[in-house]
């Protein structure tokens, strides 16, 4: 059965801050010469990793909200700048934005049950789909919208 993830997305205050980052952070590595993946390191390894591998996601909590989601490719044993060992959440690079779902903040990361997980923003009917989605997530800050 499939298990997500859900983490704060601490510093990013729109969801276009996150896309150019991890654009940033790609061509960086590619610069460098390394594999241009994004591995995200988190203090912990999950211990339910097989559910989480069987096609869950990262959902990212933005300014209050869940508000979109990355498949997870692999969850492996790696180690931070300063030599410490931690969990490398390797993500697949395309964003998929999701239902705005509050959330109030936490430490880490917490397990989200596959039925609790907000859906697709392509997948509800709510006609903000249209928008840019500069002026979806300043509604959405304003709270006039989900």
């Amino acid at each position: 059965m499939t298990l997500h993830l859900v983490k704060l997305c601490v510093g990013i205050d729109r969801l276009q801050d996150l896309r150019i980052w991890q654009a940033k952070r790609r061509d960086d590595l590619a610069r460098a010469g390394r594999v241009a993946e994004l591995c995200h390191k988190t203090k912990q390894m999950p211990r339910r990793r097989v559910e989480v591998l069987d096609g869950g996601s990262l959902y990212w909590v933005i300014k209050g909200f869940v508000s979109a989601r990355q498949r997870i490719l692999d969850l492996k044993q790696t180690v931070r700048e300063d030599g410490r060992p931690c969990c490398g959440i390797v993500l697949e690079p395309k964003i998929i934005e999701t239902r705005p779902n509050p959330r109030r903040p936490f430490q880490g990361w917490r397990y989200l049950e596959a039925d609790e997980a907000p859906p697709d923003l392509s997948e509800s009917d709510d006609g903000t789909d249209e928008m840019p989605p500069g002026m979806r997530e300043e509604l959405r800050a304003l709270r006039l919208i989900d």
